[in-house]
């Protein structure tokens, strides 16, 4: 028998998420992970006689506690430089979105800092919130582009979120967004040929991005410019993802159906008839109630979506103008304010949020044969994670069977899981 990478043991219920999306639930469990996978799960008494936790090189005594599968993130701007707390005042004193973009502050404020950035800042910033993002159970982030919006530094962006990806435990799926804004200055169907014929080439040469994303929305790319960077991309081997519908409704999640995109996120003012479009075509709707919940605004309904038997997944969208990178918190918000149950809510941000970006080996899943990524909870069931908001529930992280956080630290140097 191989070397057993960890045993995580006398936990009062290990959760899985079934093929068919529904929850396993095992009581007075325990989860044997052998070179990285699941080698089993049951009772506990079962699985330490055949994978005697002393024999492993991390035993996790987990009892009273609920063991579930590592949060996955699939959509979030966790790279860049700069504060905005400023406009989190402005906006609670009434300033919107729209005014304080217009100001020169939102998106384009962080494009400068960002430009102004140098690549070992970047990356610090990056690994820093790949830390918290750790500590409070991801074990996959999606990370984008999109602080650039010029060639040199979209391809700057996406070489420190690869280099991000060879130095920390968590794995990071790579985005460009390059169609993000339109720069100060520049008009956007020029800006928009820009993206098609200049930085759209050149990040395919790089090989880095795995999906490319646009802000398809009222004031900064319609959908027939949105369609010819999304076509583009793909032409160019990058998967289609679309931000949709977030401030109002134009047209941007037909459009993920039209061109087969990996997701359509945000989708606060989709229509039924979108909803259907998306099941449909398959394509995953990624609803992000931080969003609503920092901006005040209008949630995503969940049940319209999750009625009509969507992979519906959730995500932090961690940026500077959505502050957190916590998936509890986005659970949280997912059952209070979008009517979601725990079990819904766990599965979102899990299996669900896997398939939103492309990741198909059994991530979020925790099933026998599926990466040994996990998440130990100080509490002694996975609805504490939504019920017991504000504080971070994870007491310990496993991810491919090495305990990699723990008492929210993370325990291994950078150094240590470099796989550069």
């Amino acid at each position: 028998m191989s070397d057993v990478d960890a045993v995580v043991y006398d936990a009062n219920e290990v959760v899985t998420v079934e093929e068919n999306g529904e929850l396993g639930v095992y009581e007075d469990a325990a989860v044997a992970v052998v070179d990285g996978e699941v080698a089993r799960i049951g009772s506990s008494g079962p699985v330490t006689r055949e994978f005697p936790p002393e024999n492993a090189a991390n035993a996790v005594d987990a009892d009273g506690k609920a063991v579930i599968p590592g949060f996955v993130d699939p959509h979030t701007h966790a790279l860049f430089a700069g504060d905005r707390s400023d406009e989190f005042e402005a906006k609670l004193r009434g300033k919107t979105y729209q005014e304080i973009l217009a100001e020169g502050g939102g998106i384009l404020r962080t494009v400068r800092a960002t430009r102004n950035a140098g690549d070992d800042e970047l990356l610090s910033n990056l690994l820093d919130h790949l830390d918290t993002m750790l500590a409070h159970g991801t074990t996959t982030v999606e990370v984008k582009s999109g602080y650039g919006l010029d060639t040199e530094t979209e391809l700057r962006m996406l070489d420190v979120v690869d280099r991000a990806d060879d130095r920390h435990p968590v794995d990071v799926v790579p985005t460009f967004m390059g169609a993000h804004a339109v720069p100060e200055g520049r008009e956007t169907e020029e800006y928009v040929t820009e993206v098609v014929e200049e930085q759209i080439p050149a990040v395919a040469d790089q090989g880095v991005a795995e999906f490319c994303d646009v802000f398809c929305e009222e004031g900064v790319f319609d959908v027939p410019q949105s369609r010819r960077v999304l076509v583009t991309a793909a032409e160019q081997g990058m998967t289609p993802k679309v931000h949709a519908e977030e401030l109002a409704h134009i047209g941007g999640t037909q459009l993920a159906a039209d061109v087969g995109a990996a997701s359509a996120d945000h989708l606060l003012h989709s229509t039924e008839e979108d909803v259907d479009a998306l099941v449909e075509a398959g394509v995953s709707p990624v609803l992000l109630p931080g969003t609503a919940f920092g901006l005040g605004a209008d949630y995503a309904d969940a049940r319209t979506f999750l009625d009509a038997g969507a992979p519906v997944a959730t995500a932090t969208d961690f940026n500077p103008n959505c502050y957190s990178q916590s998936m509890g918190f986005a659970a949280s918000l997912a059952c209070v304010e979008m009517g979601m149950t725990p079990a819904e809510a766990l599965v979102a941000a899990t299996k669900n949020a896997a398939r939103a970006v492309d990741v198909e080996d059994g991530t979020g899943t925790l099933l026998e044969g599926t990466p040994g990524d996990l998440a130990v909870l100080d509490a002694p069931t996975y609805v504490h994670v939504p019920y017991n908001f504000g504080v971070n529930a994870v007491e310990t992280v496993v991810k491919g069977g090495e305990v990699v956080a723990d008492g929210g630290d993370v325990v291994e140097s950078r150094e240590v899981v470099d796989r550069a």
